[in-house]
């Protein structure tokens, strides 16, 4: 059987790299993104069971991806996990208005991965 697809979305290279390790420690296959107008493609071609996006891009929209995603019936139903450093609360907010499932700051997206994922999957 083949292991699930995390497709993330980030520039950062903290927490990015740090969380793209810590899915594989969980069994995870990792598609890294860096440019947030493919994020919709992706996702409808490599069907992920979730994903993540860094709301700190400096080089294109994570909040208009976000909304791609939910806006797309094919893709629409995923569970996406948006986090930013804690200071951000207005990236935050706007990132629930495009319709990510959990926010979450940068340090706890690494600390409480599990709990989180288990809680997105749980919400979808």
């Amino acid at each position: 059987m083949t292991s699930p697809l995390a497709l993330l979305l980030y520039e950062r290279l903290l927490p990015g790299s740090a969380l793209g390790n810590k899915l594989r420690d969980q069994g995870y296959r990792i598609q890294h993104l860096t440019d947030a107008t493919t994020l919709a493609s992706t996702a409808e071609q490599e069907k992920p069971l979730v994903v993540f996006v860094d709301l700190e891009l400096k080089n294109s929209d994570a909040f208009a991806a976000i909304k791609s995603l939910k806006d797309t019936a094919w893709t629409a139903h995923l569970p996406i996990l948006a986090f930013s450093s804690p200071r951000h609360e207005k990236l935050q907010a706007d990132a629930l208005a495009a319709g990510a499932t959990l926010i979450a700051s940068d340090e706890s997206i690494l600390t409480q991965l599990s709990a989180m994922l288990d809680q997105a999957m749980a919400v979808e």
